[in-house]
């Protein structure tokens, strides 16, 4: 257990970091002080001054250093690897000569530097006074990355085979050790490449080891970091947020479990999903920290192909994505034992999950996993608190934190009423949804960007119903290819169903993560038609087998209170799946008849005064709005379907951002009528109630308190407060409840006006597209022969050992430089390439257009019964008899109006109980 509770202090010292950016002036050209000395004796002091000038703090201040003179290139010395200048020939002109870099001081001689410089100061020369790094052309060649490097001394070495494996230790470069507080150890001065030949179920089975094994620690946090192609930027977000979790995880002296030395507790495990498919500057970072090394990588290991390339080491530094500025232990950075894992082909994320889970869980056996994407920022104490739920609860299967979206510097992104409406959203369902669903003991999904789970829990069914997802998309079952788009649901329902266990799953407010949304209108409709999809389907998997959770080892009570979310949940799902059509009815009805207001003897409608006066001017006038409003409405619904059955958003952006203006202005001129009815009840409510004559000839008011007469008597007063109360009064009374009001004064608004889009749009395209279950992103089947083979043979002792070339230590310094070469370029503009539609078969384009004739016949039928003015009033008329004139006759309203705000009353009745009982509970734990 953890008993310190008390958090630690920042070290707010103003320590001076390597820098990375563009305008640095150095590049990588080894200048030793002796050499310069003996063949420059006379140099004038002036020049060796400025030079100290143009150097940062700490790096060599030795007089400029003379050209090095050009040398043949020994033969068979070094190893042309492809992409080298030599293996281009035929690509441009003939490779120049290679420069001999000079040998290093004579022993005995030290030179004297910074304990945090950015490189070795052997290697560093300034460069002429220029923002860009430049590089001589005789001395650079293209490495694999993408970055400038020389050719690389390499030598060829015999290495035998770990049980049959390619497994390689290989030394990083002085300068990055003298970055670190710990400079012993393997873990911190070799990075151990592993050539993975198997799959991820077999990597066990098949004797692969890790570092944590042979070092016998035992891990409580197993965090996986999942990327694709991201850039730079949002990888370093990340890893430096979890770096920094890990720093607080050590603060915690008190605790028995963490402590100085808790970051041997903790590995993170950095999964890409294809190796050409990764950002390259991301490889220059993963280089910088020492966790990525380029010229050792195969594709063929004897005639076995691989499958993932395996790194293992202990960083001790972390890059600042928006700075380029170097973390290290002045910045309170401690050692993290990082696992990357470079898929050699792209099989989507969950198949990341997979390695993860399946090949490297086993061997580290974890208490707890935390999964996260990147771009996803958690907080510096997110993690522990994570962690703590499951410490705290041995009931505790998964968790998840508060998922916020990013706004930016002064919440200049709320500028963007896209980026606005979704704040609200997360705000909203994190304040609402996620302790309703947490109270219950059932989270219908934890967000795979953020969430944790226990994994001894996970063992078993979970996982591999989980693991269906990764065949099911394009497979022949198309519900459960849809279903398996949001396999995080599917793993949650099984955990909580999981036979003869009892695990719940749990919301943990104070872990709390920052996430960027999407900004523009055809990322945000390809985003949310997987969400939208994969939530349906699994909601209805959910529902369908709601019995399982009987047999489960859960309590009568927890079982009963299992059945009532179900119970929600499918009300829920109802109203989504008539969304479409209860919003047009609320639309049409509220554009029927015009709201008007009579005072002192003047009718006023919402429109104004008519010019004479009349309710028949008002009508009119009403008329032709509803009408334009009513056709653009119609004309937008028809402009959705013919683009969301046949054009991707990225083709036909500025028709579905038409269509959301035009739901713009419907739902201002929605909202305007609905707050002039608020205005006329309540001014007719008070008119009458204020009226002694009116209060004279009902005696029935007499002896009641006046709450009591306006709830009773005054039903139109009664059902306006409630409807208002179940929206506008719930959202702000349960945020300033949570102490998070700020979303209602910056968001709420531009929520409100997007409202139409979400439901008709979003759901509109969802539906459209159900034949399509993909990512986004295809699968890669080929096999690459870019990196070259190594061969088995034997040696003189009979064993099989692989030849394989490894840069000599005299040279990784220099490797180690292209790294921050690399990230000195600027980042490129991002262009976003989308591959071509795949042909999807007749059965998935028959199954959509089934569910939309079904979606679309529901809601046009109950559109068309209410809507018909004969049907109109016969149903009505019925429900008014039915109810004595308790419903419609003596409010004058809507009989359908007054279910759906009822109906929504009910729902927000849930949800706002469900918000308040989860704030109950994590009060009373915190002082009992």
């Amino acid at each position: 257990m953890d008993s310190n509770n008390s958090n630690s202090t920042d070290n707010n010292e103003s320590v001076q970091r390597p820098a990375l950016s563009a305008n640095s002036q150095f590049h990588a050209v080894p200048p030793p002080q002796q050499q310069h000395q003996q063949q420059h004796p006379q140099q004038p002091q002036q020049q060796q001054q400025q030079y100290r000038m143009m150097s940062p703090p700490g790096y060599y201040n030795g007089p400029p250093p003379p050209a090095p003179g050009p040398m043949p290139t020994p033969p068979q010395q070094f190893y042309n690897r492809p992409g080298s200048a030599s293996s281009l020939q035929s690509q441009g002109p003939p490779p120049q000569p290679y420069f001999m870099p000079p040998p290093p001081p004579p022993h005995g001689q030290h030179l004297h530097y910074n304990s945090h410089p950015a490189l070795d100061p052997h290697h560093l020369l300034p460069l002429q006074h220029s923002s860009a790094i430049k590089f001589e052309g005789d001395f650079v060649t293209t490495s694999r990355v993408g970055t400038y490097n020389r050719n690389l001394k390499t030598t060829r070495r015999n290495i035998e085979l770990n049980q049959g494996h390619l497994v390689v230790d290989l030394p990083v470069p002085q300068s990055l050790l003298k970055l670190g507080a710990l400079t012993e150890g393997q873990e911190f001065t070799h990075t151990r490449y592993t050539a993975v030949t198997c799959s991820a179920d077999d990597f066990a089975s098949n004797g692969y080891k890790l570092r944590q094994q042979e070092l016998g620690r035992q891990t409580e946090l197993f965090i996986v970091v999942t990327m694709y192609n991201e850039g730079d930027d949002l990888f370093c977000k990340t890893m430096v947020a979890l770096m920094k979790n890990i720093s607080y995880l050590c603060s915690r002296k008190k605790s028995q479990t963490w402590g100085d030395n808790g970051w041997q507790k903790a590995v993170i495990c950095i999964v890409s999903d294809g190796r050409t498919k990764i950002n390259p500057r991301v490889l220059s970072v993963l280089g910088l920290m020492g966790v990525y090394q380029d010229n050792i990588m195969k594709n063929v290991v004897g005639d076995k192909p691989v499958t993932a390339h395996l790194f293992e080491y202990t960083a001790q530094i972390a890059i600042d994505g928006e700075s380029m500025e170097i973390n290290g232990p002045k910045q309170d950075i401690v050692p993290c034992q990082i696992l990357f894992c470079l898929k050699e082909k792209n099989a989507k994320k969950i198949n990341s999950h997979r390695w993860f889970f399946n090949a490297f869980g086993p061997l580290i056996n974890p208490n707890v996993c935390i999964l996260i994407d990147v771009g996803t920022k958690p907080s510096d104490t997110s993690l522990y608190h994570l962690w703590k739920a499951f410490d705290v609860d041995k009931h505790v299967g998964g968790a998840c934190g508060e998922i916020y979206a990013e706004v930016g510097t002064g919440c200049i992104k709320l500028i963007n009423p896209l980026v606005a409406s979704q704040n609200f959203e997360y705000k909203m369902s994190n304040i609402l949804d996620k302790p309703l669903e947490s109270s219950f003991g059932y989270i219908s999904v934890l967000p795979g960007a953020f969430s944790a789970y226990r994994y001894a829990a996970l063992q078993g069914m979970p996982l591999s119903q989980y693991f269906k997802g990764e065949t099911m998309h394009g497979g022949e079952n198309i519900f459960a290819a849809n279903m398996y788009l949001a396999e995080d649901r599917i793993l949650c329902f099984e955990l909580v169903t999981k036979a003869k266990e009892a695990w719940v799953l749990r919301y943990i407010k104070a872990a709390r993560a920052e996430t960027d949304v999407p900004d523009t209108v055809p990322e945000f409709i390809s985003q949310r038609r997987r969400w939208l999809n994969g939530s349906f389907f699994a909601t209805i998997h959910a529902l369908t087998h709601w019995y399982l959770i009987f047999r489960s080892g859960h309590n009568f009570i927890q079982k009963f209170l299992f059945c009532l979310e179900f119970v929600y949940n499918g009300v829920s799902l109802l109203f989504n799946w008539t969304g479409i059509g209860n919003f047009y009815l609320t639309f049409f009805f509220l554009m029927q008849t015009p709201v008007t207001v009579t005072i002192n003897g003047k009718v006023i409608s919402a429109l104004g005064a008519s010019p004479d006066n009349s309710d028949t001017g008002i009508t009119n006038m009403f008329l032709v709005y509803s009408t334009i409003l009513r056709y653009g409405y119609m004309v937008s619904m028809v402009i959705i379907f013919i683009c969301s059955l046949g054009n991707r958003p990225q083709g036909s952006k500025w028709m579905y951002t038409g269509a959301m203006m035009v739901f713009a202005i419907i739902m201002t001129v929605m909202l305007y009528l609905g707050i002039f009815q608020v205005y006329a009840i309540v001014t007719q409510t008070i008119s009458q109630i204020t009226d002694p004559e009116f209060m004279a000839a009902n005696p029935k008011f007499r002896g009641k308190n006046i709450v009591l007469i306006l709830l009773q008597y005054f039903p139109m007063f009664r059902d306006t407060v409630c409807s208002l109360g179940a929206t506008y009064g719930m959202y702000f009374v349960s945020s300033v409840l949570y102490m998070e009001p700020w979303h209602m004064f910056t968001s709420f608004l531009q929520y409100l006006l997007l409202l139409p889009s979400y439901v008709n749009i979003l759901n509109v395209y969802a539906f459209c597209n159900l034949h399509d279950v993909s990512w986004g992103t295809k699968g890669d089947n080929t096999t690459n022969n870019d990196l070259g083979l190594v061969k088995l043979v034997q040696n003189k002792d009979g064993k099989e050992v692989v030849e394989v070339d490894v840069v000599e230590q005299s040279d990784v310094n220099a490797a180690y430089g292209q790294y921050i070469s690399h990230l000195k370029e600027d980042r490129p503009k991002e262009n976003r390439k989308r591959d071509a539609k795949t042909k999807q078969e007749d059965y998935f384009k028959k199954f959509r257009t089934n569910v939309i004739l079904a979606w679309l016949t529901t809601n046009g039928i109950l559109v068309g019964l209410l809507t018909t003015q004969w049907l109109q009033d016969v149903i009505f008329d019925a429900i008014r008899q039915s109810s004595n004139g308790k419903i419609g006759t003596a409010s004058n309203t809507n009989p359908y109006l007054q279910f759906i705000f009822y109906a929504n009353l009910g729902l927000a009745s849930v949800r706002f109980l469900g918000c308040l009982v989860y704030l109950f509970l994590n009060v009373y734990h915190k002082f009992f």
